[in-house]
């Protein structure tokens, strides 16, 4: 959540925001309707609380000395009334107040690109595409043809959007995993296999229950959910801690789910857009301040592991009217897909700021600094997407598939896919 001393300071500022975002700017107003009855209501209760205090003394003194008291004690019972009068209404003016709060979007960065979905700003481009749009195979008639991808036992085992992967598929996605881990610690983070089940607290605290809550699958017999991204179990550790030290750093595997809400006709064929699909993930404690550089870091072991897989890929600076509710910021990396003849996202960085931090209950300093830290996340590796990247980019001219070779010592040695 933002920090409400910035909402009350300057509330053009997120009044600015929410607008770049697409987002309601009169959800500020709220706020702050509710935050003065709040405060107002609170100050009233201290004051009348200190007064009951100041008469319960005054009571004991008149019965020591044998004063009459009952004025006092008349008084004393219509305070204790409007305490509870007040009380009440100062605990729903909080609920009201904090329940604004969380339907705020995090503030974008300043320099984050404005605009809308799909006004994507291109940073840089790498690598060589392979051209043959419309003529050339896509990953669903290679994986077939070779014996690593099975989408139509998925969809009879599971439905739509489910599929397996066999033989050299299903060792090609252990090596992807295995690969990005690598690389991820050698950078200093530390390997996590995180839990796919979490705790409400963890999805509302990561921003997961807000615009993304259509995409969320909910055990509603359990009150759980199924994570759509490790990042909401690896933020969720260390919630209601003071962490000391940092940065600290994360690289968690999971398999994430996703209802896919909303894309109904998109990317129906093959592995594009699935429900189920395992990642490997980068996730990062640390100030403030070292936020933006942490970012960069993030994206920069992104760009490492692309550029091991010699993938063609672009890196693009999200618009704010894309922006995830958490994100401050957002660097994609998108791979070339021969067979569609265009770019699609394979990795996101986001910079969260103290926005997580704030929710989950996260600080780098107890009272009287009481500072929050910054969280970020990254893909390192979504295995259903690397793997169409793999396919399709790495196809040879035989039939078979090139292995690249930083992935090599992970699959065995081998320098192809072949049937």
């Amino acid at each position: 959540m933002i920090d409400p001393q910035i909402l009350r300071d300057d509330p053009d500022l997120v009044r600015e925001s929410q607008r770049v975002r697409g987002e309601d700017p009169a959800l500020v107003d709220q706020f702050l309707q509710y935050d003065t009855a709040w405060r107002k209501a609170n100050a009233e209760f201290d004051r009348l609380r200190s007064e009951q205090k100041t008469l319960g003394r005054e009571v004991g003194e008149a019965k020591r000395t044998g004063a009459d008291a009952s004025s006092l004690m008349a008084r004393g019972e219509a305070l204790a009334d409007e305490l509870t009068r007040l009380g009440e209404v100062r605990d729903q003016a909080l609920i009201a107040r904090d329940g604004a709060l969380l339907a705020l979007s995090n503030l974008v960065e300043p320099d984050a690109p404005r605009g809308v979905e799909g006004e994507v700003k291109v940073l840089s481009e790498h690598g060589t595409v392979v051209a043959g749009h419309g003529a050339h195979p896509d990953h669903v008639e290679i994986g077939t043809r070779l014996g690593v991808l099975d989408v139509e036992r998925g969809a009879k085992v599971s439905g739509s959007r489910f599929y397996f992967l066999t033989g050299q598929g299903a060792l090609l996605e252990l090596a992807l995993v295995n690969y990005a881990m690598q690389v991820a610690s050698s950078h200093g983070f530390t390997p996590v296999i995180a839990p796919s089940l979490v705790r409400p607290f963890a999805m509302e605290g990561t921003g997961f229950l807000g615009q993304a809550a259509e995409n969320v699958y909910h055990l509603a017999d359990d009150d759980m959910y199924l994570v759509g991204t490790s990042e909401v179990a690896l933020a969720a550790m260390h919630s209601d801690e003071i962490l000391g030290e940092v940065p600290l750093r994360y690289v968690g595997f999971s398999p994430c789910f996703r209802r896919e809400a909303g894309s109904h006709g998109k990317d129906t064929r093959g592995i594009m857009r699935v429900h189920w699909f395992d990642k490997v993930e980068m996730f990062s404690f640390t100030s403030v301040d070292a936020a933006v550089a942490e970012h960069q870091k993030i994206l920069g072991i992104e760009r490492e592991i692309l550029d091991g897989l010699e993938l063609p890929y672009r890196v693009v600076d999200i618009p704010t009217g894309d922006l995830g509710a958490s994100a401050r910021r957002k660097f994609d990396c998108e791979v070339w897909v021969p067979s569609l003849g265009e770019y699609r996202e394979v990795t996101s960085a986001s910079n969260c700021g103290d926005f997580q931090a704030r929710r989950l209950k996260i600080r780098r300093a107890a009272k009287p600094d009481n500072e929050f830290v910054a969280t970020l996340n990254g893909t390192a590796i979504a295995v259903p997407r690397i793997i169409i990247a793999i396919l399709e980019n790495h196809l040879q001219a035989d039939g078979n598939v090139g292995v690249p070779s930083a992935l090599r010592p992970f699959f065995g040695g081998r320098s192809q896919i072949a049937a």
